[in-house]
């Protein structure tokens, strides 16, 4: 046989094999599925109440932050859900709620999480943003309606109409809402503080999340609940450059702005920090590849092959995807000199960074630390707080929320995914290993990108199923296994 022959064959065989593979990933039935957002008496009941939480601002800050506002909301919930009151333990932990419904004490107690307070509203909305406004459509409108006053309203819910139904749990079921969530502030660690000296060890934590959405990455086709099982850690970090300063108009080279502003650029650039594809990734690709079109799929089906491609193009063709494979840093606050005319002796920013498991910490620190040094900037770590831990996506809490997906929403393929962003149950990694992150509300594309932005709204009819959801969990949560 001819050397272009052996090399043809050579290549055409493990061509063969991946397209084989890729042909074999069947599509699902997430490809057909569909959500009724019906507009019938109960989800035009939900809808009004759910406005009327959206009606009560509840903007937390943290130059000055108004419990107040709080207490008001907090009545209100009273008078909303009066059996949620009459039977569960209250407590309030400045401005931050945690109710305990008693259970029979045949299962681990479970917490049920969605924090009251909302960000800013500022811009032009087409509905005030406080308006809680409900159109023709259904939708209803205001801050807070995704992020995360409707899945709160939901646990609120469900908890109302199971004790009306005189359901009485297998175990002790908990909601905590913290009012300082969007501030990172301290409601979530208090309210995980009196639970670690009550000696409250939950098998479940579920928060808010991923979501049900459809297309949740390019090319997927299909409705999928994404199920968060990975949060990344934390850290602000603050870069100083130093000189001698001086008079703007007889400047020298490399003034601590210019210094700063190189070694923003090549940490831009050249990101220092180590690509990978997490267990949890990689189910994540093998869950949505059966319905991609070929050629992705093709790739997604043949990591074996395709995974250092993949790793390198990631990022550049969808951001939020390639933060999920590495640490990520980004530049948020700067100062420099206080006059106009004034060369600065010290000039700083600030950054975020999100660390990844497989390079937590010191590594990442030290990562960007060495190109820090080049340009003779200080590296401080102002705050720190370590990646949580992962949630096996074969786990019996995991488990428990498809099992409820495939009742509450027939056909909607369930994945795990890596949480990009940070929530209230970092906090509870020290009272539960278990933490998912998933709110069971659908949502479309226009109200995925209102989270933190202009025109925040929710489909009245997308509530029945969240409420239905938590029920279910309730339910069955004598059902976690080990």
């Amino acid at each position: 046989m001819k050397l272009s022959h052996l090399i043809g064959a050579a290549v055409a065989a493990p061509a063969a094999v991946c397209l084989g593979r890729a042909l074999a990933a069947k599509p699902t039935a997430a490809v057909h599925a569909k959500i009724d957002l019906k507009n019938d008496d109960r989800a035009k009941a939900y809808g009004e109440r759910l406005a009327q939480m959206v009606r009560c601002e509840t903007v937390s800050s943290r130059e000055h932050q108004d419990v107040t506002k709080f207490e008001k909301f907090h009545t209100l919930l009273a008078e909303l859900f009066p059996h949620v009151h009459a039977s569960c333990e209250k407590h309030v932990f400045d401005g931050s709620l945690l109710y305990k419904w008693p259970g029979q004490g045949q299962a681990d107690p479970i917490v049920l999480m969605s924090h009251q307070d909302v960000v800013e509203a500022g811009g032009h909305w087409s509905h005030e943003p406080f308006s809680g406004d409900i159109d023709e459509e259904g939708r209803v409108w205001g801050r807070g309606t995704v992020d995360t006053k409707a899945s709160l309203f939901c646990i609120f819910t469900a908890l109302e109409e199971l004790i009306t139904a005189g359901h009485v749990p297998a175990g002790d079921v908990y909601i905590a809402s913290s009012c300082t969530e969007e501030i990172s502030g301290p409601g979530a660690p208090a309210t995980v503080a009196y639970l670690k000296d009550q000696g409250v060890k939950p098998s479940l934590v579920l928060d808010e999340g991923g979501m049900i959405l459809e297309a949740p990455i390019a090319g997927a086709k299909g409705l999928y609940a994404m199920v968060g099982v990975v949060e990344k850690g934390y850290a602000d970090v603050k870069f100083t450059a130093r000189s001698n300063g001086g008079h703007a108009s007889a400047p020298g080279k490399n003034t601590p702005l210019v210094r700063l502003g190189r070694f923003m650029a090549e940490i831009d650039d050249r990101s220092p920090f180590t690509r990978r594809l997490s267990p949890t990734m990689e189910e994540m690709f093998r869950r949505l590849a059966p319905n991609m079109g070929l050629p992705l799929k093709t790739v997604l089906t043949n990591l074996w092959l395709f995974r250092p491609l993949l790793l390198k193009v990631l990022p550049a063709v969808n951001s939020a995807a390639g933060a999920m494979t590495q640490t990520t840093l980004a530049f948020t606050t700067a100062k420099g000199s206080d006059g106009l005319n004034v060369l600065p002796q010290e000039a700083y920013v600030t950054g975020n960074m999100r660390l990844i498991h497989h390079q937590a910490g010191p590594e990442s620190f030290e990562a960007v630390r060495k190109i820090a040094e080049k340009y003779d900037i200080e590296m401080e770590i102002l705050y720190e707080d370590a990646p949580c831990p992962v949630v096996s996506y074969e786990s019996g809490q995991f488990h428990l929320i498809e099992d409820v997906c495939a009742e509450i929403y027939p056909g909607v393929q369930v994945s795990p995914y890596v949480m990009t962003g940070g929530t209230d149950a970092k906090f509870y990694k020290e009272i539960c290993p278990n933490c998912i992150r998933f709110a069971p509300l659908y949502i479309d594309g226009q109200q995925y990108g209102s989270v933190h932005g202009l025109n925040e709204n929710i489909h009245q009819g997308a509530l029945p199923h969240g409420v239905d959801f938590y029920k279910a969990v309730i339910e069955k949560m004598a059902e976690i296994k080990a």
